[in-house]
């Protein structure tokens, strides 16, 4: 697992809103943010999720020129360590931190490594709860993780 994990607001806002917000200290342990994603998320932050601003306040801005301000917050303070594991749901944001060599996972990703973990016994649940608010997933992606988790059985077809 890498040393760091780096959260942007999407992640944190979702499980939130599926009242599963544990679930990310139970897989990662300490969770790393910024300024910037800590006011977007406008809720009191857990002592587990330690609140870091980046260094390199124009490499923020230049990124920011690509993705909204806290994705890029969370991209600038990845490059100031080493073995890092962002945790962004956003396609722009994931294909500019793919182009930057980083390790990735969203929202769908931390919930199978919770499964994997044996933190939940099933992803589907989750998933439910995640498709009742605004969050945007392809169909077939659902049935993909679903499948990957052996649990796609024909009444989700």
């Amino acid at each position: 697992m890498p040393k760091i994990v780096i959260s942007d607001t999407s992640t944190l806002i979702l499980f939130h809103k599926i009242d599963e917000f544990n679930l990310l200290k139970e897989v990662y342990g300490e969770l790393l943010t910024t300024p910037e994603i800590a006011q977007e998320f406008n809720e009191p932050l857990p002592d587990w999720i330690k609140v870091v601003s980046v260094s390199d306040k124009k490499y923020q801005t230049f990124l920011h020129t690509q993705v909204d301000f806290g994705e890029a917050s969370a991209i600038a303070l990845a490059s100031e360590y080493e073995d890092v594991l962002l945790l962004l749901d956003d396609l722009k944001a994931r294909k500019l931190a793919t182009q930057l060599k980083f390790k990735i996972t969203g929202t769908l990703g931390i919930i199978h490594k919770a499964k994997q973990l044996g933190i939940i016994e099933k992803v589907k649940p989750l998933i439910d709860k995640l498709l009742l608010t605004d969050f945007r997933i392809a169909e077939n992606i659902v049935e993909e993780i679903l499948k990957i988790n052996n649990e796609l059985s024909d009444s989700n077809v």
